[in-house]
């Protein structure tokens, strides 16, 4: 088990700001839940700088690697989390490292082990004897962003133990919920469950994820300036924040206050339906994904500098949200069809929305 904690506050003054809450409802599946409402949204052309800022400092660091880099922006400021699953040594942890590197906030970093327990994630109740009472310390999860590395090397029963924390932003500990600090964001990075020692995440872990991505091997350009740049320090050393957390809540309330029109909203949801209704699929996409798809598309318009989303958004996002959450059924597992093909192919099917238009194109 190995648990780091590093940012502005150390775990022990962590400690003394916790409040047990009391919540009376958390609202629909999906939406984020104790995320921060009062925060007033940044303007469109400092949201843009921040931005810039983040994306450079990140490729400072990650070579070769721009699209993984702003996908990982998105989820951020869509208030989500990001799930990244490659074959070691392709730069999973560095890009959780870096991403966190670049806010001045709280990160906690957790490497999931078979023998990692739910209390090393969430926190335990500890007896004082001088006060002869039970006090909550808390565990890794308490940090502003979390990292978890390799999370499928653990236990189901360790894996389940993110589940309430990253859908209701608190964690409960004998009977007690305490909040989470906001923004709140987990990175959690896996290997192929082809690989030796992986226990598959199961449906429910995976769906909380907000998107999946596949960072894929560096082309020879960029591997070749990796050797150049990483010979003697790593630069994520040098790396310095770019943006207080104030800035990220101020960013994510920006990019909640993106426009939806009707049409789009209607076109999201015909997407997610149709996931449902594919022979192909065992498991579509729940109402959950469908939300997440949403607010990720309001993200890469606001990315793009538009305070409003167009079904290109949710399209181009729907690669990234949807995949991991499909379940093909056998006969095209065994055809050799993925998710992400079938996906395909159902974006494709599904009519697009056009200003004006009479009837609705479809996808060329």
């Amino acid at each position: 088990m190995d648990v780091h904690h590093s940012g502005q506050a150390g775990i022990g003054e962590h400690v003394t700001a916790l409040r047990p809450v009391r919540r009376p409802g958390h609202g629909a599946a999906g939406s984020p839940a104790g995320a921060s409402v009062d925060a007033e949204p940044m303007d469109p052309e400092r949201f843009g700088s921040l931005c810039t800022g983040i994306l450079a400092a990140i490729g400072q660091v990650m070579d070769g690697q721009s699209e993984a880099a702003e996908l990982a922006l998105t989820v951020l400021l869509a208030q989500g989390h990001l799930l990244v699953e490659d074959v070691p040594g392709v730069g999973k942890t560095m890009l959780a490292k870096t991403l966190a590197r670049t806010i001045d906030c709280t990160v906690s970093r957790i490497q999931f082990t078979p023998d990692l327990l739910p209390s090393d994630v969430t926190g335990v109740s500890v007896y004082n004897q001088a006060t002869r009472q039970f006090e909550f310390r808390p565990g890794a999860v308490f940090a502003n962003i979390v990292i978890g590395d390799e999370i499928n090397r653990a236990s189901a029963k360790t894996q389940s133990a993110l589940l309430e924390c990253m859908e209701e932003h608190q964690v409960t500990v004998d009977g007690t919920s305490y909040a989470l600090s906001e923004p709140f964001m987990v990175v959690a990075t896996q290997n192929p469950i082809e690989m030796e020692g992986t226990y598959p995440l199961p449906e429910a872990q995976r769906d909380r994820f907000m998107a999946r991505i596949s960072m894929g091997y560096p082309d020879a350009a960029a591997e070749a300036e990796m050797l150049e740049n990483h010979q003697s320090v790593s630069p994520l050393v040098r790396l310095e924040p770019v943006v207080s957390e104030d800035d990220v809540r101020a960013m994510a309330s920006a990019v909640r206050a993106v426009f939806v029109s009707a049409p789009v909203k209607e076109y999201t949801v015909a997407l997610g339906r149709a996931t449902r209704a594919s022979e192909r699929l065992r498991l579509g996409a729940s109402p959950r994904a469908v939300l997440q798809l949403l607010r990720a598309a309001k993200a890469r318009a606001a990315l793009s500098g538009r305070d409003f989303v167009l079904p290109d958004d949710v399209a181009a996002m729907a690669p990234a949200v949807l995949p991991h959450r499909l379940v093909p059924d056998r006969r095209a597992a065994g055809s050799g069809l993925t998710p992400a093909a079938i996906l395909e192919g159902i974006v494709a099917s599904v009519p697009v929305p056009t200003p004006g238009a009479p009837s609705p194109r479809r996808r060329s």
